[in-house]
């Protein structure tokens, strides 16, 4: 089974709010996801002035080491929390 970590967006209009994800590569974009590893608000922000996200690290490397691909907005996450 190929598997990607990916966003999957939810909120309002204009308001976007982001559920980091493991997917089946064929689900579609608001499929159902494996499992929930993390999430990314990209209006909020943290006194620093980045976005405010948080992600299970312990997961994420897990799925990782599996074969899981990042999409390119996850893979910056990653590499912005120091994971990869």
């Amino acid at each position: 089974m190929a598997v990607r970590i990916r966003l999957q967006r939810v909120g309002r209009k204009n308001a976007p709010y982001y559920r980091v994800g493991i997917f089946d590569i064929r689900t579609r974009r608001q499929g159902k996801m494996i499992e929930k590893v993390g999430f990314y608000h990209p209006l909020h922000t943290t006194e620093d002035g980045s976005s405010l996200y948080n992600l299970d690290a312990e997961r994420i490397k897990y799925w990782l080491s599996v074969g899981a691909q990042p999409s390119e907005m996850v893979g910056n996450l990653i590499k912005k929390a120091g994971i990869k």
